[in-house]
């Protein structure tokens, strides 16, 4: 089989890492890469959201299944192109990419199905922001309604915070088009896991737990971003919280069912744990990153043949199997990230790595023979191991061994 994956980052690594290990795989093509991919797979100069270019690659080349990394070509109907074309591509399709292309679109998915999430109510003003957060207790969320690449929420945690992120968001368009329309959400507490979940015409499957860290400091403070470190197994599941999962799962398939979905791909649900009750913070309808990157360490299944079940409607709960394995993974990031930040710093990385440690590239370029950051998260170490503690300390040796002057990562990832 040829194999196409569209993206860029570090999950798009990771999957490139994953399918070509598959026995039925010859040859990976990634589009567009980076430069810690074109060590396992072929890089090709098209862009994840030229549509038409990537459709005519599948057909000249003919490749054989395409696993769609990021949002945006999601969220722009590259499967319908796909599927128009007789091509074979994993992925939901441009009406199921609406529960990531719009927050609104989700909470009311939620809301219908009694599916437990946060309070909300959405604004499409600044005047209405105000209005409606007023009568809030402090902490307030505030979500971009559209996609702003893991950035577009802010937890408010003063007045004049929630003037000032409504004022950017919706007068100064912070986020372009996504912040012309705000969620406004009661804040929660509790521990966040990631659920992702392998999803056949509807059925979903949920992989093993994930847990990844958001904010930019240490201690969780800070500005959002797109995920700075991530660890898996998340912790152990309580048999009442398994059953609340369990549960809402069969509600979502319910919802997607009843209303007429045709839902195949991934969705990615966010959740908060609080006394064992779970409620959805967000749908993703792809891979996470950086949960893709602890998660497939620890994947025994072929990834290709799950696909290929999911897309042919005939995947079984029993096909995913995992390593007893944990594994932990630490983002270096450009300084600055996520605000500004400068980019084509070289960066010296070791000559080899041991069996237990993975480096998978996110942001990077080569410049002839130098390597260099050309993004906001630039590299993911990870670390295996028997437990959680040992699994951190060789990602941590291993991003020690990185050297540049300009990337800057979390010590407390796997805490």
């Amino acid at each position: 089989m040829k194999i196409l994956i569209i993206g860029n980052g570090g999950r798009e690594h990771a999957l490139a890492w994953k399918v070509s290990q598959s026995p039925q795989v010859e040859g990976v093509f990634v589009a567009k890469g980076n430069a810690g991919i074109s060590s396992i797979a072929t890089q090709v100069e098209i862009e994840p959201t030229d549509i038409p270019a990537l459709v005519a690659f599948a057909q000249e080349r003919a490749i054989d299944l395409t696993i769609v990394g990021p949002e945006e070509p999601l969220c722009l109907g590259v499967v319908d192109a796909f599927e128009a074309a007789g091509l074979v591509i994993f992925g939901p399709n441009r009406h199921c990419a609406q529960f990531e292309g719009s927050k609104d679109f989700t909470k009311q998915f939620l809301v219908r199905h009694q599916i437990p999430t946060a309070t909300y109510e959405t604004v499409t003003s600044y005047e209405e922001g105000i209005r409606v957060t007023e009568s809030l207790s402090l902490p307030i969320v505030l979500k971009a309604d559209g996609l702003a690449l893991g950035k577009g929420v802010v937890i408010a945690q003063t007045r004049e915070e929630v003037k000032e992120t409504l004022d950017s968001m919706m007068n100064h368009h912070q986020f372009g088009a996504a912040g012309h329309q705000v969620v406004i959400e009661e804040y929660l507490t509790g521990e966040e896991i990631s659920l992702l979940c392998l999803v056949s015409h509807n059925k979903l499957f949920p992989l093993d737990m994930a847990h990844d860290y958001k904010k930019a400091e240490e201690g969780d403070q800070g500005l959002n971003t797109g995920g700075l470190g991530g660890y898996s197994p998340a912790n152990s599941l309580a048999t009442d919280l398994h059953q609340g999962i369990q549960t809402l799962l069969a509600q979502i398939e319910y919802g997607l069912e009843s209303e007429g979905f045709d839902f195949t791909g991934v969705l990615f649900v966010g959740l908060m744990v609080d006394h064992h009750q779970p409620k959805v913070l967000e749908f993703n309808v792809r891979f996470g990153d950086p949960e893709t990157q602890v998660l497939l360490p620890r994947l025994e299944s072929d990834l290709v043949e799950l696909i290929q079940k999911a897309v042919a409607n005939n995947l079984n709960e029993h096909d995913l199997q995992w390593s007893p394995q944990h594994s932990v993974g630490v983002v270096l990031h450009s300084k600055g990230y996520p605000q500004t930040f400068d980019k084509n710093h070289p960066i010296e990385l070791p000559p080899s790595i041991a069996s237990d440690q993975l480096l998978f590239h996110n942001g990077t370029k080569k410049i002839e023979d130098t390597i260099v950051n050309i993004g906001g998260r630039v590299l993911t170490a990870v670390g295996l191991g028997s437990s959680r503690a040992m699994a951190r300390e060789r990602a941590y040796e291993l991003v020690k061994q990185i050297k540049s002057s300009n990337l800057s990562y979390r010590q407390d990832i796997g805490q």
